[in-house]
Parts: structure tokens; C-alpha cells; sequence
């Protein structure tokens, strides 16, 4: 059996993948920091009980040169995380996600591992990978500001055509359109590079939306579906962005946890940046229906019809590279999933930070 180091171990991926790892008899050190927005100042017991834990930010080069000690390998999860939180904490952002890895694969220069896996974001494709009427291929999709402030929310061919979002594979250009994108990606490259530079495998999974029992329901910032819970356990209506047309890839954390896993052991990974998702597309005002029906909760989302600075409008996830190279396909549907989120969150208390969230954003002219 392994010693893996799982940073942000303590979060909501982390400690699923935490649980899955000890099943199967490894040794565990996570290493967190516990971040207030995240956690609510209180580490959660189900997995940290079993591990060796330090409670500390890898932006601090003691802690992570204490982190990486004697492990075989490290599953890097550790982040800030939001789009919209980061267009406006953006020293927040660089230093959480780019620093802390910076610090991170310093200190293995030194000391190497065998493999990292870390974890990557579908933000960074931007807009997902769009089809013309005569089948053409348009990777670089984008939304004008007129068209915004218009209304049209949908983005339009190099010629005005209208355009046919399909599955988003790994080979689409990146194109970063927020701070917390940018991050991912460099926390990627950076990963991948110095791996590659000293003799360590390496692969970056980018995660399309990670959902589940766990997640963080009074962080504003955090998944869609955990802040569409928070709002209707406290019986207000899911605020949506635009028209809630929009179109995502929702993934259960436990596939995702299992796709971690497959990413540490399989050779034919190494080096290789993998989309992990569901495949199936739903709209965001679907969604929330959805999750109000499960919930028991006759509450029809609010749709604001406003745009926020860093979304983009569709996007999900081309499954091939996971299936051929690790063996991946989802266990799990939204639909099969969303009763099981809807029982955990009937146990828990949340803290509904939506609006107070959407008036910060507002306040710093990022909503049109």
C-alpha cells in the first residue's frame, strides 16, 4: 500500500477521495487550511480521524516541505474556488491556487514522487466547443459585450450564424475568461512541466460541476447545486444568471473521487490532461427544478436575466480520452443522484450568502 499526500484534503472532493483511499488501505496525509468561507472554521471528522493531518497553507514553503515528507505521491486538490469571487480577490486567487503550488512543486524538486494528480477545472476551455449549421468545428466561440447588454446571450459564428454547443474534448483551445480559470491553468501547466522536468508523472484532470452530499452550503461561491440547496432549504428561490438556458456538465463526487484514483495508477495518463464529467448536458433553470422537486420544495427559480464577468454560456464534457486512457466512465446520473443530495441536505444548516454575494458582485460593476 501507498503514503499518498491529499492537499485540501479536508474539503468536499478531498474527503471523498480520502474515504475511497482508505478503503482501500492506504496511508494518508492531508495537509489544509481549513479556509473559513469553506469549512465554517470546523474541520469535518468523518475522514480527518484517520489520517495525518496538518492543519496549515501551503503559501507557507515550511508547510509544504513538511507536507510532501515521506509520501509516495500526491493527489494536489488544494484551492480557492469561484468565478466570480476571483475577479475581485484576485491576489486571493493567485496565491491560493499558484503560489501554494509553486511552493508545493518546490520542495518535491528535492524530495520527487512517483505521480501528481491535480485538480484541474473545466473554466479553463472558456466556452465550451461549438458546430456551425454545416457541421464546422469553432473552438474560439465568444460573447460581445453588446451582445450581452442585448440580451443575446447565446455566441454567434465568425459570420453571425448561430452555433450548435457540443461535447468539449480535451484537444479545444483554452480560453480564459476569469481569474479562478487563469489560476487552474497555470496551477496545471505548472504540475505538468516541473513533472515532466524531474522525472515524476504527473496528470491534470479537469473537473467539469462536481456535485454531492458534502459540499459547502454556505460558501456563495462554491458549486452551483450546493448554492441552489442553501437557497431553497432556507425557502428562497435559486437565483440564475442569464436566461438559465445555459448548459452543464454535472458530475457526482464519487465518480470523480474514483477517477483520482484511476488517474494515480494507470501509465498510459502520465503526462495527460483528462476531462472528468457526466456527459450529459442539463440547463441550469432544469436543474433547479429539479433539485426543488427532490428537496419537497414548491419554489420556482428567479431568473435574473443578468450577465455575471467570467461566465460563459455552454459547456460540457467530451468523456472519450477518460474512458480510452483510465477506464473511465460515470457510474452516476443527476438524476439518479439528486435524491441522495436532497436527504443530506434536509440534515443540514445552511447560511444562504446568495444575494450578499450577487450585491458584491454587483457593487464592483461585474453584473450587466
Amino acid at each position: 500500500m501507498a503514503k499518498y499526500l491529499v492537499t485540501g484534503g479536508a474539503g468536499f472532493i478531498g474527503r471523498h477521495l480520502c474515504r475511497q483511499l482508505l478503503d482501500e488501505g492506504h496511508e494518508l496525509r492531508v495537509v489544509d487550511s481549513l479556509v473559513e468561507q469553506v469549512h465554517g472554521g470546523q474541520p469535518r471528522a468523518d475522514v480527518l480521524a484517520d489520517v495525518d493531518f496538518i492543519n496549515g497553507d501551503l503559501r507557507d514553503r515550511d508547510i509544504a516541505a513538511r507536507a510532501i515528507r515521506g509520501v509516495d505521491a500526491v493527489y494536489h486538490l488544494a484551492a480557492e474556488v469561484g468565478v466570480g469571487q476571483s475577479m475581485y480577490e484576485i491576489d486571493r486567487y493567485v496565491g491560493g491556487n499558484d503560489l501554494a503550488t509553486a511552493n508545493l512543486l518546490q520542495e518535491l524538486i528535492a524530495q520527487p514522487v512517483e505521480r501528481l494528480v491535480v485538480a484541474s477545472s473545466m473554466s479553463v476551455y472558456g466556452e465550451g466547443l461549438y458546430a456551425t449549421p454545416s457541421g464546422e468545428r469553432v473552438e474560439n466561440a465568444q460573447r460581445t459585450a453588446a451582445q450581452v447588454r442585448s440580451r443575446h446571450w447565446d455566441p454567434l459564428g465568425p459570420k453571425g450564424e448561430p452555433l450548435t454547443p457540443v461535447a468539449t474534448d480535451e484537444r479545444k483551445q483554452v480560453s480564459l475568461s476569469s481569474i479562478y480559470a487563469l489560476t487552474k491553468f497555470v496551477q496545471e501547466q505548472q504540475v505538468l512541466i516541473t513533472a515532466r522536468a524531474y522525472g515524476m508523472g504527473a496528470v491534470a484532470l479537469r473537473l467539469f460541476n462536481v456535485f454531492g452530499p458534502g459540499q459547502a452550503l454556505s460558501n456563495p461561491y462554491t458549486g452551483v447545486l450546493a448554492i441552489f440547496a442553501s437557497r431553497l432549504l432556507n425557502n428562497e428561490a435559486p437565483m440564475i444568471f442569464e436566461d438559465g438556458r445555459q448548459r452543464r456538465d454535472f458530475v457526482h463526487v464519487g465518480d470523480v473521487a474514483r477517477a483520482f484514483r484511476l488517474a494515480m495508477k494507470c501509465p498510459e495518463a502520465d503526462g495527460e490532461i483528462i476531462n472528468i464529467g457526466a456527459g450529459q448536458p442539463h440547463t441550469v433553470a432544469e436543474v433547479a427544478h429539479l433539485l426543488a422537486t427532490a428537496m419537497g420544495r414548491d419554489i420556482a427559480p428567479e431568473i435574473l436575466n443578468e450577465a455575471r464577468a467570467g461566465d460563459i454560456r455552454h459547456c460540457f464534457g467530451d468523456l472519450s480520452k477518460a474512458e480510452r486512457l483510465l477506464g473511465f466512465t460515470p457510474e452516476f446520473s443527476l438524476s439518479e443522484k439528486l435524491g441522495e443530495l436532497a436527504e443530506w441536505v434536509a440534515r443540514q444548516q445552511a447560511n444562504d450568502r446568495a444575494q450578499e454575494a450577487r450585491r458584491e458582485l454587483q457593487a464592483r460593476g461585474l453584473v450587466a
